[in-house]
């Protein structure tokens, strides 16, 4: 006997939460392996035979060409296996004209005498230790003709072009309404090139049996990156099982791959052993991706009663030669502000640099430093408190679109924080509150990160154990994606969260798009739900059609799990004995998401407000943040540890993005001037104060099954725009072009007599 259930009415038990598990501060899953030191990552996992180890070889120019090659000594040094450069490399897959850092296509090394910029892979030494290895690689003799006509920096971003296929967005006319404003800013904020620095560097293990390549590797998008390999090996990707466990790190430059995945599958199958291959720290500064550098200009014409009737953001950022990247530092400010004449867009300038792509919240983490800051000085000229500028420029809907918000509790976030932080408190007029010799002022800004959902899938067995199994080609990368979906899975099953395994990172499992872009748990945690949901039906199928169950014959729609046992009224059963009896081998159901067909209709993000105080010292130009806060609304927290531990992360990043961070290039050699975590600067624990996260109940059914959202990337949103206008409460000077670092606050504070 069976019955049909009908799962449209039937509960959710994911979003009605009755069990606890989702949104509850639900230790890692993986966390014991890591911190015990056992979880294998790339450059560890044990192959099953002895390795060789492979040491790559930089350029040392921004442009130019290999005009000369003498490896015979490194060849001949103890160890040394093999040494390749574009003249004796294998065959690859040939490299499109132009390549979207983010879309399979082949990625060949070592393919071109040509030089595209300094820290360019040249050449490859594997040995049978990395100690020979790296004693041969300093024998590569390479003799370079240098391009005396490369473009670096600065001093031609007046060059910029409109981004191919992109367009100036203008609604209403905004030149007649900026002329026409009482009241104006109009200002250029700069940003740094900054680099990712992943504590785990990019690394590779492969091996091949038969015709067939392992390979584990540290990236954030297992699929692209298994598809893109196969076309740079020419080889079928059914024939490349790519895996990717655990991650160190990612914040979008491992989005991609890099040389090491693809010589040491190369050099694999040449040597027919495993071979592993590692970027030095040096070569992860310069040979992977970084966020590029800004120039934006922001123009705010507003009424005498604070009304934005005119704003405008152009921004000129970089990229390298050959991609197509573009830091679209203006986009989120057309979904944040209203005013019935605007004008935002983009123009690129193509360097001879490394190549420029995502990093953490891309646009938006380098936008936010220029308008945030623009609001503020738009507040001060008006003389209105910055909170209440931006509540009276709160749109209604969509400002661009038109479109209604699928929910959007700014204003929310902006009165919480205050009220939380002790905004009534602040000074308006700077430099009034004095601690010793710190002068200390508040800042605050607002946070904006746009909202996505991609197709995913995923798989769900319970086992004769009553165990569940989750299997994901989805990406960990410091998350908690092992994490939520464990909570997923023990809240849709009804289960123990220790009944339940999490197996992910594997090209062989149901495709997920991968860590990134914020969209990773609500994506992969959708696919999750609807597999948990699917699984849930054939269990209930099978309880009622077995005459062996107490469930048998009952009404379907009755059925509940909860703490491994299913059961209607007073029937019940364990899981375990049900699956035992009927399906000793395991019961597997399938699920996955794709973007509603009415997502379009809806103009749909996550938000903050940022709050800080900070202490100057204007002798000596240091900023200290004593305390922050930001209060985020961002759909249902699956788990309220990782999420707040990614907001905070964030937000310590936007301190390093207003105080210390950034890269230099050398004008002559096309070198970034910090190669090292000496001395790049980011923030450390000596750096930060008060520390807190509040993270609004809410839940977005237009979202997606779950109503959850990303939070990644949306801690940093904002926050360092917050941190500048903090300086400027404290002490009066603005420094526009960042990081603000003493020598440029003393500067400022000196031309202001100070």
């Amino acid at each position: 006997m069976s019955s049909v259930i009908d799962w449209e009415a039937a509960s959710n038990p994911v979003k009605e939460n009755r069990a606890g598990n989702i949104g509850k501060a639900v230790d890692r899953y993986e966390g014991p392996l890591k911190v015990t030191g056992t979880a294998p990552y790339a450059y560890e996992v044990a192959p099953p035979s002895p390795p060789a180890y492979g040491v790559l070889v930089s350029a040392p120019i921004a442009r130019g060409r290999i005009a000369a090659i003498d490896i015979a000594a490194a060849q001949a040094s103890p160890g040394v296996l093999l040494v390749w450069t574009h003249a004796n490399a294998p065959a690859q897959g040939p490299r499109p004209a132009r390549y979207d850092f983010f879309t399979p296509a082949p990625r060949p090394s070592l393919d071109s005498d040509q030089v595209h910029y300094f820290g360019q892979q040249v050449a490859v030494v594997v040995a049978d230790t990395l100690e020979n290895a790296t004693a041969g690689a300093a024998l590569v003799n390479l003799t370079f003709e240098e391009d005396a006509s490369s473009v670096i920096f600065h001093d031609h971003y007046a060059e910029g072009v409109q981004p191919p296929g992109e367009s100036d967005v203008e609604i209403g006319d905004f030149e007649a309404g900026f002329a026409a404003a009482p009241v104006k800013i109009d200002d250029v904020w700069r940003s740094p090139l900054q680099n990712h620095c992943q504590m785990e560097p990019c690394a590779t293990t492969a091996w091949w049996e038969g015709d067939k390549l392992t390979v584990h590797t540290s990236i954030q998008m297992v699929r692209y990156a298994q598809n893109s390999l196969a076309e740079t090996l020419m080889i079928s990707n059914k024939n490349v099982h790519l895996l990717t466990r655990y991650v160190g790190g990612g914040f979008g430059g491992k989005g991609s791959f890099y040389d090491d995945l693809v010589l040491a599958s190369l050099a694999a199958r040449e040597l027919r052993r495993p071979v592993k291959i590692a970027y030095s720290r040096q070569q992860m500064m310069h040979g992977t991706v970084h966020r590029p550098a800004t120039e934006m200009r922001v123009r705010l014409g507003a009424t005498a009663d604070g009304k934005l009737t005119a704003m405008s953001m152009m921004t000129t950022t970089h990229c390298d030669r050959r991609g197509n990247f573009t830091e679209h530092a203006s986009n989120f400010a057309r979904n944040l502000y209203a005013a019935p004449n605007r004008l935002t867009g983009h123009r690129l300038v193509r360097l001879d640099l490394p190549v420029a792509s995502a990093m953490r919240a891309p646009g938006e983490a380098s936008g936010t430093l220029s308008l945030e800051v623009a609001m503020d000085e738009l507040a001060e000229k008006l003389g209105m408190d910055p909170v209440e500028l931006r509540i009276r420029n709160e749109p209604p809907t969509d400002p661009e679109t038109g479109k209604p918000f699928s929910i959007r509790q700014l204003v929310r976030c902006m009165r919480e924080g205050a009220q939380t932080f002790g905004w009534d408190k602040r000074q308006p007029t700077p430099g009034q509150v004095r601690d010793g010799r710190w002068l200390v002022g508040l800042g605050m800004a607002a946070a904006i990160r746009g909202n996505f959902l991609l197709p995913a899938k995923a798989s769900f067995t319970v086992d004769a154990d009553g165990v569940i199994t989750v299997k994901q080609g989805m990406t960990d990368i410091g998350t908690g994606t092992y994490t939520v979906l464990a909570q997923i899975a023990a809240e849709t099953l009804g289960v123990p969260l220790g009944d339940v395994r999490v197996e992910i990172g594997d090209s062989e499992l149901p495709p997920a798009p991968g860590s990134g872009g914020q969209f990773g748990a609500a994506t992969a945690g959708s696919a999750a739900l609807d597999a948990g949901m699917n699984l849930r039906k054939a269990i209930a199928e099978i309880a009622i059609s077995d005459p062996a169950s107490p469930l048998f014959g009952g009404p379907s729609e009755q059925i509940t799990f909860q703490d491994g046992v299913i059961a209607i009224a007073n029937r019940s059963e364990r899981l375990a004995d049900l699956i035992r009896r009927n399906r000793p081998d395991g019961l597997t159901a399938d699920g996955e998401v794709r973007p509603a067909a009415d997502a379009s209709q809806w103009s749909s993000h996550t938000y903050g407000a940022h709050y800080v105080e900070v202490g100057v010292d204007t002798v000596t130009g240091e900023v200290r943040t004593r305390r922050m806060l930001g209060v985020f609304a961002a759909g249902r927290i699956l788990n309220w540890k990782t999420a707040r531990s990614q907001l905070t992360g964030g937000m310590i990043w936007g301190v390093g993005s207003a105080l210390t961070e950034g890269n230099s290039v050398d004008p002559h050699h096309g070198s970034l001037i910090n190669q090292d975590l000496a001395g790049y600067l980011v923030p450390v624990q000596a750096d930060i104060g008060e520390l807190d996260a509040v993270m609004l109940d809410e839940v977005d059914d237009k979202a997606n099954p779950m109503g959850i959202k990303g939070v990644g990337e949306l801690g940093i949103s904002g926050a360092g725009a917050a941190v500048a206008n903090a300086i400027y409460n404290a002490c009066g000077v603005r420094v526009r072009d960042y990081p603000i670092t003493p020598d440029k606050l003393i500067a400022a504070l000196e031309a202001q007599g100070r």
